[in-house]
């Protein structure tokens, strides 16, 4: 065989190989895959904490819980105190020490942001939560991802319709725009090659390493059996809003145990201590950002459509995970007959991302009494 001969082939199995490499890595997902996420089976040495968490009077309330997860640089959260006559409130000062002596209202650690606060409330108050369900906010008022024209917590909790938000599924995220979120159509699958990359050139990107971490800790959370053992590919999307705020019914929090919460919080507790692979996950910006795409998959009651041998279809969850923004406002907020919903993610003048994810420093202040 003449060199050039041989040279062509090379090139052509060369070019041949990079085409099939890209053709493999952007293949379109599986439709109607099933996955095994029934049901926490995290195991720890570690002995659960204490109760601390109860949160007094819960089990004579006929209003939704609102737990309120609050850190000292949210500023006071005195502008609870006006919702009191639509809520039940339980707020934890996450950051305040634990004072042994008591048992309302604190954490064992201040760890995973939201997610401990959350978690802390489900097992300490397991037997109590209300019928009329409970609804997991942040501490402060005025936030970049809170979706309101100004920003405005107090607002959005003041109108939310709780009855119609987990009517349909039995949990609702609070946001309907789809900025920032997994809902986005050119958002990446989060086990792709794309976002392994972007965690090496980034290593500071709290997003981008949760997102490699994914695929791993839903399997570290609930495993592989049942459903075919079937683990979240690189081309499979778990789509999500973002950002950590939501409303659940009872039934929907009663559909796992209180064990399971228990295993779920261990879980964050001994991410503090992780080694090797799970190393990253000590840093409480990836472990909480993580548990930010558990939340729906634990709660989003998905109906025999929805499920498959056991599991969870990954495309009906996508679809109740990320509603449209027009339908979203009307059930949530009221908000029915938006005339500048020309796309399904967003409706012009309810919601725009501000600058750099930052509103400006003053703006609690200017904004107050709105």
């Amino acid at each position: 065989m003449r060199r050039r001969t041989q040279k062509s082939l090379a090139h052509l199995l060369i070019f041949g190989s990079i085409l099939f490499f890209i053709i493999y890595v952007n293949r379109p997902p599986t439709p109607n895959k099933s996955f095994p996420w029934r049901r926490i089976g995290y195991e720890s040495s570690s002995a659960p904490p204490p109760a601390r968490g109860i949160c007094p009077g819960l089990d004579t309330t006929s209003k939704p819980a609102l737990i309120i997860s609050h850190v000292a640089a949210d500023g006071d959260p005195s502008w609870l105190d006006a919702l009191e006559h639509r809520y039940h409130l339980c707020v934890y000062h996450v950051d305040r020490p634990v004072d042994p002596s008591s048992t309302s209202l604190q954490v064992p650690a201040n760890r995973g942001h939201e997610a401990m606060a959350y978690l802390t409330f489900l097992i300490d108050n397991y037997e109590e939560i209300p019928a009329a369900g409970a609804v997991f906010a942040h501490g402060s008022r005025f936030a970049w991802h809170n979706d309101h024209p100004v920003y405005d917590n107090a607002a959005l909790l003041g109108r939310l319709d709780v009855d119609a938000a987990v009517e349909a599924a039995g949990y609702h995220n609070l946001r309907c725009d789809w900025s920032v979120s997994m809902c986005l159509p050119g958002a990446s699958p989060q086990g792709s090659l794309e976002n392994s990359l972007h965690s090496v050139l980034e290593p500071w990107s709290a997003r981008t390493a949760s997102d490699k971490m994914l695929p791993h800790v839903l399997e570290m959370l609930f495993g592989t059996t049942g459903a075919g053992g079937v683990k979240l590919g690189r081309t499979d999307t778990v789509r999500a809003q973002c950002c950590a705020q939501f409303v659940v019914s009872r039934e929907s929090l009663w559909r796992h145990s209180r064990a399971e919460y228990v295993a779920l919080r261990q879980w964050l507790l001994d991410g503090r201590t992780a080694r090797g692979r799970d190393a990253m996950l000590r840093d409480d910006r990836v472990a909480g950002r993580i548990l930010s795409y558990v939340w729906h998959i634990l709660f989003i009651g998905l109906g025999p459509d929805g499920e498959a041998g056991g599991g969870v279809n990954l495309d009906r969850l996508n679809e109740q995970a990320c509603p449209r923004a027009d339908d979203c406002y009307c059930r949530l907020y009221g908000l029915c007959d938006l005339k500048n919903c020309r796309r399904p993610g967003s409706c012009f003048g309810q919601y725009v991302l501000p600058a750099d994810f930052k509103l400006p420093e003053d703006w609690a202040e200017t904004h107050a009494d709105v």
